[in-house]
């Protein structure tokens, strides 16, 4: 009987304890949680001419405890993420794109921005990012087609690196008075970056070099001063410098098929994937339904430019101009076409388990009901 009084005491404190320590495992800061996602993908990855990242901030602080996740934000979806108790949304096509001259009532996209800001819901987009990473929109698209191993049709290049146009910039110095002359004019130019040091020999003498990375304009200034120098000048060595290419990163993928297979069945391993009931086709010149598939090029979203000039026996993305269509037909590739969206809404299932996975299942992550592409076979 004591035992059992014991027992009815002890139960309380620790579904307390259990509930206090669920509790604190059920949100995250906005900039901890933004951070986080950044490591994820990072926002570098993203084409320049994208808009993506942190779009809407609540005043700080703000803690997230619902992450919502959807294709495109409309305001049906904004109203489904307000009744959810959504305090970020994650939209992969960004709702802020051209530059907004004044937030009324008026646009549709204006006032999903003062929704967001009167409801302290904060909106994220990570866009092109999601694109090029290896676990991303379009390495998930490339499931739709069977055993494959695919490459970037356009890989992306270390966001780290020295900008685009960068050169290396070394010569050798002999007496220290010149070494330290040389430095001290270097050192202040603008352009002019990661200078170091080190023994060298030339001409059997003992030499320093010296050794920097120098922007277009840094460079032009450099040696400028270096050819005052003539022994320096002819002692001198320039480097063009290229980023290199990340592994499995970049825009749009080539997929080679571990076997053949024809066109009707890749048709209906797509439709099944992406959840779709049709799908428009425009068969290459000369190709049949029971044409073999090896290589196939992909791009999700609108794949136009990505695919331009890519040889493979057919082209899948969500949307594509009539004369590309033309073009590629011409080739006798054949062209498989699913609406912008359908290519990649439904990599948003795999990225709530990505996502909740990298975040410990701090905070819920949940997908939207209400987005859907615009365009439907009527």
């Amino acid at each position: 009987m004591v035992l059992s009084r014991m027992h009815l005491v002890l139960c309380p404190f620790k579904c307390i304890h259990s509930f206090i320590g669920i509790s604190s495992r059920s949100f995250m800061d906005l900039r901890i949680l933004v951070s986080t996602l950044n490591d994820f993908a990072s926002p570098a990855l993203a084409e320049s001419w994208d808009n993506v990242g942190l779009l809407v901030e609540p005043s700080p602080p703000h803690v997230v405890k619902t992450l919502f996740l959807t294709n495109d934000l409309t305001e049906e979806v904004m109203e489904e993420a307000l009744q959810r108790k959504a305090e970020l949304i994650l939209s992969y096509h960004p709702p802020i794109f051209r530059p907004f001259k004044r937030i009324t009532w008026k646009t549709w996209k204006e006032r999903l921005i003062i929704r967001a800001l009167e409801n302290r819901v904060g909106i994220y987009s990570p866009h092109t990012v999601y694109d090029a990473v290896p676990y991303g929109v379009n390495n998930w698209l490339a499931k739709g087609l069977g055993a494959c191993t695919s490459v970037p049709l356009h890989p992306s290049t270390s966001p780290s690196y020295p900008t685009e146009g960068s050169h290396r910039v070394e010569f050798s110095v002999g007496p220290k008075d010149v070494l330290e002359t040389v430095l001290s004019i270097v050192r202040g130019m603008p352009g002019v970056s990661s200078i170091t040091t080190f023994p060298a020999r030339v001409d059997d003498k003992e030499h320093i070099r010296v050794s920097m990375i120098c922007t277009p304009q840094g460079l032009l200034q450099v040696v400028g001063q270096i050819s005052k120098n003539s022994v320096v000048y002819q002692k001198t060595e320039i480097t063009a410098l290229q980023k290199p290419l990340l592994q499995h990163t970049g825009m749009g993928r080539l997929c080679t098929l571990s076997e053949p297979v024809s066109i009707s069945l890749l048709l209906e391993r797509i439709k099944s994937h992406l959840q779709l009931s049709h799908v428009r086709l425009a068969l290459g010149t000369g190709k049949i339904l029971d044409s073999k598939v090896t290589v196939a090029a992909l791009c999700a979203g609108s794949g136009s430019s990505v695919l331009q000039g890519v040889e493979a026996d057919l082209y899948l993305t969500g949307e594509m101009s009539h004369h590309d269509v033309l073009d590629a037909v011409a080739k006798g590739i054949s062209v498989i076409l699913c609406e912008h969206s359908n290519t990649e809404r439904g990599f948003l299932r795999e990225l709530r388990d990505l996502l909740a996975d990298r975040l410990n299942d701090k905070i819920h992550v949940i997908v939207s009901e209400q987005d859907r592409d615009p365009l439907q076979v009527a």
